[in-house]
C-alpha cells in the first residue's frame, strides 16, 4: 500500500481495502475467504467466524470483558457479553480447578 501512496499504520485503518484504500464490498470478502478455503480444503470459515474466534480466544487469553469490548469496538458491555462471552471446555475445566484448589481439594 506504501507504493499506492497509502499509510496503513493509522489508527483507523480499515482491515480489508480496495487499491484506492477504501472500503470494499464486505460479499468480496466472503468470496475470497470461501475460496481459499476451498482450495486448502478447509470448512469455510465467515469474516464473522474469525472475529467470534477471535472474542473466543481473547477470552480464553485471559483479557477482562472490557478490553473484549474495546477491541471489538463494542459501545456497550453487555452486547459483548450477550453475544461473545462463551465458555469454553478448557475455562470451564481452568474454574473447576480453581474451586478445587480453594477447597484444599
Amino acid at each position: 500500500m506504501l507504493k499506492l501512496g497509502h499509510n496503513t499504520i493509522g489508527k483507523n485503518q480499515l482491515v480489508f481495502t480496495n487499491l484506492e484504500n477504501q472500503y470494499i464490498n464486505p460479499q468480496r470478502i466472503g468470496q475470497k475467504i470461501e475460496a481459499f478455503c476451498k482450495q486448502i480444503n478447509h470448512k469455510v470459515i465467515t469474516p464473522h467466524g474469525f472475529r467470534h474466534t477471535h472474542c473466543s480466544l481473547l477470552f480464553e487469553a485471559g483479557a477482562s470483558i472490557k478490553e473484549v469490548q474495546d477491541r471489538l469496538g463494542h459501545t456497550d458491555v453487555q452486547t459483548t457479553m450477550n453475544i461473545y462471552a462463551h465458555v469454553t471446555e478448557q475455562k470451564k475445566e481452568e474454574t473447576a480447578q480453581k474451586f478445587a484448589s480453594y477447597l484444599n481439594i
